[in-house]
């Protein structure tokens, strides 16, 4: 007998609502100001239904999520997603290289024909204090591994961004570009380390890191790459972006608690996009129960910022 074990994020599928049915009604579950209505709203899974995600908060409305975003590439205003729009997104193509069975550069289309996507709605945490809840369309990370196939002696995945000539903000010299990131190998096979290529059921934009990022919901946002075009395996931690600019303010694991704060602001709390209400923060943004484990003996590493 199959006895299938559900992972804590997940509902049943007969509590699954089919796409085209939430398209039309996400606009009334952030009206109703509660993602538990979910279960009220549901209509029957069709064969091709997927695991959906209870985030345990409204929903961010769109206009909101995607015209306040911070994308220094485009430079340091939060209002970027005009001059965004020039970033094309095909033909797009990521290297994989390091250590690796086959080092390759693969087309990002090629990629998602090897991959089975979903979409899943997760919190999202700005070292800033500000937060948004929005439904991502992508493919765990663990399927990347897969393909990838990385050797048993890399320990890390290093994340690189685009550097295009249509982002201005790359002429900031004091910057150490490109903007990298990094997570550990266990991190990345974690069941919620997600590769997002779409947001709110359309090709995700191009000021959202369209049109492929990491997302991590744990963490900071900063740690989610944007605009990925490579993607290395190695055996030594990599220097972050933002570790390299300010080492006493964000470091490597960055992990969301309300109780380390910032060295310029508090963490207790934080503001959500769209109503400015203000919430507290939740250790780990709300995800300890999947996500703990991975740090159990890591606790003398600065995890927390």
């Amino acid at each position: 007998m199959h006895i299938i074990h559900r992972r804590g994020w997940e509902v049943s599928e007969r509590q699954v609502t089919p796409e085209h049915v939430v398209l039309k009604r996400r606009s009334l579950l952030a009206a109703a100001g509660a993602m538990t209505i979910l279960p009220a709203l549901t209509a029957k899974a069709d064969a091709n239904s997927v695991p959906a995600f209870a985030p345990g908060r409204a929903l961010t409305e769109e206009k909101y999520a995607t015209t306040y975003n911070n994308y220094y590439e485009f430079g340091e205003s939060k209002n970027i997603w005009r001059d965004a729009q020039a970033l094309k997104q095909r033909p797009w193509t990521i290297k994989l290289d390091g250590m690796m069975a086959k080092p390759r550069t693969i087309d990002i289309d090629d990629l998602l024909k090897q991959v089975s996507t979903e979409e899943r709605i997760y919190r999202h945490r700005c070292v800033e204090a500000w937060a948004m809840t929005v439904p991502w369309t992508g493919f765990p990370l663990s399927q990347l591994l897969k393909i990838a196939e990385p050797l048993s002696s890399a320990k890390y995945v290093v994340f690189e961004t685009a550097q295009d000539k249509t982002m201005s903000g790359l002429n900031a010299p004091f910057y150490p570009w490109p903007y990298v990131e990094g997570v550990t190998i266990d991190e990345a096979a974690n069941d919620l380390a997600f590769i997002s290529t779409g947001l709110y059921g359309k090709p995700l934009p191009p000021q959202s890191g369209g049109p492929i990022r990491l997302t991590l919901p744990w963490k900071y946002g900063f740690k989610s790459a944007k605009a990925i075009v490579k993607i290395t395996f190695t055996d030594k931690r990599p220097k972050t972006f933002w570790e390299e600019i300010g080492p006493s303010e964000y470091g490597f694991w960055a992990n969301v608690n309300p109780a380390v704060a910032h060295p310029r602001w508090s963490q207790a709390s934080e503001r959500l996009l769209g109503s400015d209400e203000r919430v507290p923060t939740q250790i780990f943004n709300g995800y300890a129960e999947q996500v703990a484990a991975l740090y159990s003996d890591r606790k003398s590493e600065k995890l927390f910022m």
